[in-house]
């Protein structure tokens, strides 16, 4: 997220008071933004114009003629959103609230490559909308990839299990729209969603591992995605562990604990031993039969993944770790495996309070993430008032 500041008495700060609660009516507004009653009416005839508030009623009199009430209209647009990873998929249509109003699931190879992969999303967004109807306008969509992302950029850097994506303007193939496009990596959008929709007013600082076909950090640092200076930060997948030097992972090097312990690495292993287990979600399910084989081949890969984040845990002393992604769903014995090497690993200052946790929204954490990315973007304070100055010079041309 962008940290941007409100500037006092702007149309994004009144908007972002009647969002939190803390004013609903123009005279709450005046003496919680400290400017005139003028410039809260000239301001908030803007904000309806927009149609980002609205009138709901009135609240009770103290005295005088009662107020209306306000409210804000996540109503007033649709967002759309897509989280991919590699080899599934779910795009989805969102409110400015990141309410998802329509979504569809689907098995897509990242490795497909761009075109491919974005004219089946944008071919899923159109058919969403039309099933929403179209009554609203779209402003704006947000797409998580799973591999390395120069967020400001827009496109993916060397990112190593899609071939054909490094430097693709992403952003180009839904340019017709004429909307902002943000594209981010796709742990840090479920990171954002696990974090907004569970933990929002319980912690600060969270990680989340996605444990998939490779291995992925997203981290929440003071309620906000922490990116790193170019966009690398939380690439655990390639952090090395011991004692598997001759371990090729797909980045070029060896000992990468996504190469080990991943669920492609767990799959590979099994199928080796005569298991149908083509991906991941094949470990799961032989776990979910029972299989000890895949159940101890599930709990190990939990422990090596431990020793790394171990590491993490002293690093940055998060308050909640979430293991998410495909193997997840083995969550006993993967959870089982990390909690044991980290609780033994890291200090017991670090570990006093921690939380090691199985994600709460499951496939759904990218989409509501991707969703929040985009709305914190869309209501920032600069962006609302570009907003409102947009819906008044289309009123001026219309009464014109």
């Amino acid at each position: 997220m962008d940290n941007v500041v409100a500037v006092a008495g702007s149309a994004g700060q009144l908007l972002q008071l009647v969002r939190d609660g803390v004013a609903r009516t123009r005279p709450e507004l005046v003496a919680q933004a400290g400017i005139s009653r003028s410039m809260v009416t000239q301001r908030v005839d803007g904000l309806l114009a927009a149609g980002l508030l609205t009138e709901v009623g009135q609240v009770a009199s103290t005295g005088g003629r009662p107020a209306n009430r306000l409210a804000f209209n996540a109503d007033a647009a649709r967002v759309l959103v897509a989280d991919l990873g590699a080899t599934h998929a779910r795009v989805a249509v969102t409110d400015l609230m990141g309410t998802v109003l329509a979504e569809q699931p689907g098995d897509v190879r990242i490795d497909a490559g761009p075109r491919e992969v974005l004219r089946w999303v944008r071919d899923q967004f159109d058919a969403l909308l039309a099933e929403l109807g179209p009554s609203r306008p779209v402003w704006g969509i947000g797409i998580g990839v799973p591999g390395p992302v120069e967020h400001s950029a827009g496109r993916a850097v060397s990112p190593p299990i899609m071939p054909g994506w490094d430097g693709y303007p992403i952003a180009q193939h839904f340019q017709d729209l004429d909307v902002p496009v943000l594209v981010d990596n796709d742990v840090n959008i479920m990171a954002l969603g696990e974090y907004h929709d569970h933990w929002v007013s319980e912690v600060d600082d969270l990680l989340l591992i996605k444990v998939g076909t490779g291995i992925g950090c997203g981290i929440v640092a003071s309620g906000r995605i922490h990116r790193g200076a170019q966009g690398a930060a939380g690439d655990l997948g390639h952090v090395r562990v011991q004692g598997h030097d001759d371990t090729v992972c797909t980045c070029g090097n060896t000992g990468c604990v996504e190469a080990v312990a991943g669920g492609q690495a767990i799959a590979d292993r099994l199928r080796a031993q005569g298991h149908d287990t083509p991906d991941a979600r094949a470990v799961v399910r032989l776990v979910d039969e029972g299989d000890s084989t895949a159940t101890r081949a599930v709990r190990e890969a939990g422990q090596i993944l431990g020793q790394v984040v171990a590491t993490a845990v002293n690093l940055f002393n998060p308050s909640v770790i979430v293991i998410a992604g495909d193997v997840s769903y083995a969550r006993e014995q993967l959870l089982a495996g990390v909690r044991e090497v980290v609780y033994q690993r890291s200090l017991p200052l670090a570990t006093r309070h921690l939380q090691i946790v199985a994600p709460r929204l499951g496939d759904r954490a990218g989409i509501r993430g991707a969703g929040e990315m985009v709305v914190e973007r869309l209501l920032a304070p600069a962006a609302v008032g570009q907003l409102v100055q947009r819906a008044l010079d289309v009123h001026t041309r219309v009464s014109g």
